[in-house]
């Protein structure tokens, strides 16, 4: 049977996440509109759940699975909140 090397998928990964921290902070600075930056904002926030669940694994501890759920979940409503207040100063302009 041949064994195939898939080390190197494990640092492939890295730059795939480090490329997409680049982008949305890119877009998050930049963005040509609100709400493209708070989509960016979320991306940051799920990248950040994820980077805390990873991190749980790899030092085998169960705290930092804690505090993702807690992280995603005040991640989502701050996400949440500022979509309201975008939509509510929507409607007070026109």
């Amino acid at each position: 049977m041949i064994a195939l090397d898939l080390s190197f998928l494990g640092g492939f990964a890295f730059l795939l996440v480090l490329l997409a921290i680049v982008l949305a902070a890119t877009r998050l600075l930049m963005g040509p509109s609100i709400p493209d930056r708070v989509v960016a904002a979320d991306v940051l926030g799920v990248i950040t759940t994820a980077g805390l669940v990873w991190l749980a694994s790899a030092l085998d501890n169960a705290i930092y699975l804690d505090i993702a759920l807690v992280y995603g979940a005040l991640a989502f409503v701050g996400v949440v909140a500022i979509a309201r207040a975008l939509e509510s100063n929507k409607g007070n302009k026109g």
